[in-house]
């Protein structure tokens, strides 16, 4: 994913009688050095640039008036909004529209954001964790041209969730539990890291990791979600107040020849904003008009 969360103020309370280094967080994880709270980070790790970037949630628009924490024209993410790194509640990030106001460009962050990804692949690779990339970075990595302007989204098991904040915090990788309980978020290289265990309020299984495509993210080798899976939980994502078609088109348009149409349509009948998404493309001529039923 995916754009997720909207962070509330940490809590400096008092550690626990039984370990005064450790902290609970609202999805009950136990993370080292008392960092499983909402909100920014207490420590920016060495070296780990702390400007220009927002958590996941902060309304943004791509070259649209910076918030605070981000330099105008930096692209954020607005719960359910449609731009670069708008997300829904469990829906991954969905990619940046082009254009925006004349002469306003959100910086570049396409290396940053692949050079934290295939830091938290490797960390998960090597523990054994299943996991697939998600959202926006796994369209890029099965070949929509884009330049990446938000977080990164992980697709892991919710049983896993515990060990894998605990892996990512002995690797020096700072770990927090936002309010939402369907993802943690991590940050690395200056970025964010979202590790979501429920896709568009659809659980994480087994046989969506199992589906995979193991495919090269700038040469490190990881699994991605299906592009079925992954345009499936981009659908999924749309409702009456965040759904934004453009986002989601470039997508569709250069994977439909991967994609089992005829599964997302049974998935989504009687679902309309995926419906409507779904006519816009037989349209456009992008996929095949339904058969009409005798």
């Amino acid at each position: 994913m995916r754009n997720h969360s909207q962070d509330a103020t940490r809590s400096d309370g008092p550690p626990g009688p039984d370990d005064p280094n450790r902290s609970t967080g609202p999805l009950g994880l136990r993370l080292a050095g008392g960092r499983a709270v909402e909100g920014e980070p207490r420590d920016a790790l060495p070296g780990t640039p702390t400007g220009g970037t927002t958590p996941a949630g902060a309304p943004d628009t791509p070259g649209g008036p910076g918030t605070p924490g981000r330099p105008a024209g930096a692209a954020g993410g607005t719960a359910g909004a449609g731009a670069e790194g708008a997300t829904v509640p469990g829906g991954p990030a969905l990619p940046a529209v082009p254009g925006g106001p004349a002469g306003s460009h959100p910086p570049d962050r396409t290396q940053a954001i692949l050079e934290a990804t295939k830091q938290v692949a490797a960390l998960l690779k090597a523990a054994g964790h299943p996991f697939a990339l998600a959202g926006s970075v796994a369209a890029y990595a099965h070949g929509v041209p884009k330049s990446l302007q938000h977080d990164t989204d992980f697709a892991i098991l919710r049983e896993d969730a515990q060990a894998i904040a605990e892996d990512l915090e002995a690797a020096g990788i700072q770990v927090r539990v936002p309010p939402e309980d369907w993802l943690i978020k991590a940050r690395s290289h200056g970025e964010e890291i979202d590790l979501i265990f429920e896709l568009a309020r659809h659980p994480v299984t087994r046989d969506l990791l199992d589906r995979a495509h193991t495919l090269p993210v700038d040469s490190v080798r990881m699994p991605v979600l299906a592009p079925t899976d992954l345009v499936g939980s981009l659908l999924a994502a749309f409702s009456e107040h965040h759904c934004d078609f453009g986002a989601v088109l470039p997508i569709a348009r250069t994977l439909r020849e991967k994609i089992d149409w005829d599964l997302l349509r049974r998935e989504n009948e009687g679902s309309p904003m995926p419906e409507a998404f779904l006519y816009l493309l037989e349209r456009l001529n992008v996929i095949e008009p339904r058969e009409a039923t005798p």
